[in-house]
């Protein structure tokens, strides 16, 4: 008898320790993945470096950007993270109301930041200053409206991971890819300030 709780826990033992090794594997993966993104958002802002200037007699970044509204914008999304980190605490202690609830905020926070950009764009382009009108407004929209799409993204791999635990739980599987979420999620938020940086505090000069 105690044998084969030996052997049973020896087995347990090896599955865990397999299924880290995985998950591990998974993360360090992801966050290959995550250097790919920097390239391609790093080309990004390269354009919009060279095109911002060619403003094509319209209008230029201090004409059209509204801080406040953007500051509000930005908040939304640094909090987003702020509450994606209390989901994972929650999560790694077992709590799944606790992360199920805090996914739920940040969710709120996250589809704030896409509405008021939606708002953003749809306001320019009503007013004449869609991306076709200048280089400037073409690379304008073309960097933060990838970053939108990112979000966007981020947002429904969160509500597929809510409906994940909600039917599996808290498994390792589940905390593997709420994790590689975590990292996408923050990797958002630096170059949201980097965007804000770069394209709003800068233009409205």
């Amino acid at each position: 008898m105690t044998s084969q709780v030996n052997a049973l826990h020896d087995h347990d033992h090896a599955h865990d320790h397999e299924h880290h090794d995985a998950g591990a594997s998974v993360e360090l993966g992801f966050w290959l993945y995550l250097m790919t993104d920097c390239i391609l958002f790093a080309s990004a802002f390269a354009a919009y470096a060279v095109l911002v200037g060619n403003v094509a007699g319209g209008v230029a970044g201090h004409d059209i950007f509204e801080l406040k509204f953007v500051l509000v914008e930005t908040f939304a999304l640094l909090f987003s993270s702020i509450t994606y980190g209390f989901a994972m605490i929650s999560g790694h202690k077992g709590n799944k109301a606790g992360l199920l609830g805090w996914l739920a905020v940040t969710f709120l926070f996250g589809a704030t930041f896409i509405g008021m950009e939606l708002h953003e764009f749809g306001a320019l382009i009503a007013e004449g200053h869609g991306p076709d009108k200048s280089a400037f407004l073409s690379g304008f929209f073309a960097l933060v409206g990838m970053h939108g799409l990112h979000v966007t993204a981020g947002l429904l791999w969160m509500v597929v991971m809510m409906l994940e635990v909600l039917k599996t739980g808290l498994t390792g599987r589940a905390m593997t890819r709420l994790n590689c979420l975590s990292m996408f999620w923050h990797f958002l938020d630096i170059v949201w300030i980097c965007v804000f940086t770069v394209v709003y505090l800068k233009g409205a000069i």
